[in-house]
């Protein structure tokens, strides 16, 4: 499987909040990314030169860092009929090596070299949101990231370094529950309803809060008995 032989950090992107056209208005985003060189400091304030435009979507203990897989480059090339550069989605860390299929939520990565990089966690996957239409003109995309469960990953930091663009991402521990973040996604978007999926991501400890409330409601939900009132 790919974390098992060497994950890389193809391209570092930050971005600061400017004007991003979206259905006849603008709106204030960070989504935009540049590819940067050179060493840069992730720390608990986030990763240096970067910035969110909303507090609430984005940013956060547990996302201090967003990683999307370059792998995929070539299927939304092709679905959303235009080329894709570095930082397309509004991702940090542009990545290979690092599949949904494969990534494992609460996976522990050291990026960079022992005793400058920075170490992180797996915390949940991408949430799909309205800047990814925005940015590349597709009304869909949300809903297709969504369906393909191709969405990317956030991180949370667990220690402080200074990462850059060819650095190795080099898996450290791993739980044992397995759950992949394209497991995730399944429960979460396409079988919203499956009873045993949805405990056995509830049983993950490392799955930041957001989602596991997500899933408890949804669970208490589907198995709440018919009698009881709705």
């Amino acid at each position: 499987m790919s974390t098992r032989k060497e994950a890389r950090l193809v391209s570092l992107n930050v971005g600061k909040p400017g004007p991003l056209p979206y259905r006849g208005r603008t709106v204030q985003s960070a989504f935009v990314k540049t590819p940067v060189e050179g060493l840069s400091r992730l720390d608990h304030a986030g990763l240096e030169g970067d910035a969110q435009a909303d507090l609430v979507g984005h940013g956060g203990p547990n996302r201090r860092a967003c990683a999307y897989p370059l792998e995929h480059h070539p299927y939304w090339t092709e679905r959303i009929g235009h080329r894709l550069g570095y930082g397309a989605f509004g991702e940090n860390f542009s990545t290979e090596g690092l599949l949904e299929s494969e990534v494992v939520v609460g996976d522990v990565y050291r990026v960079g070299e022992p005793g400058r990089g920075a170490l992180l966690q797996v915390s949940q996957p991408r949430t799909p949101c309205y800047k990814l239409a925005a940015r590349h003109g597709r009304k869909e995309l949300a809903a297709w990231f969504a369906e393909t469960g191709l969405t990317g990953f956030y991180l949370r930091l667990v220690e402080p370094g200074h990462v850059r663009a060819g650095d190795a991402l080099v898996l450290l521990d791993r739980p044992a529950h397995g759950v992949t973040v394209l497991e995730t996604n399944r429960v979460m978007y396409r079988d919203r309803h499956d009873a045993a999926g949805l405990e056995r991501v509830l049983a993950v400890p490392e799955l930041s809060g957001p989602w596991l409330e997500t899933f408890e409601d949804r669970l208490a939900g589907v198995t709440r008995r018919p009698t009881e009132k709705r």
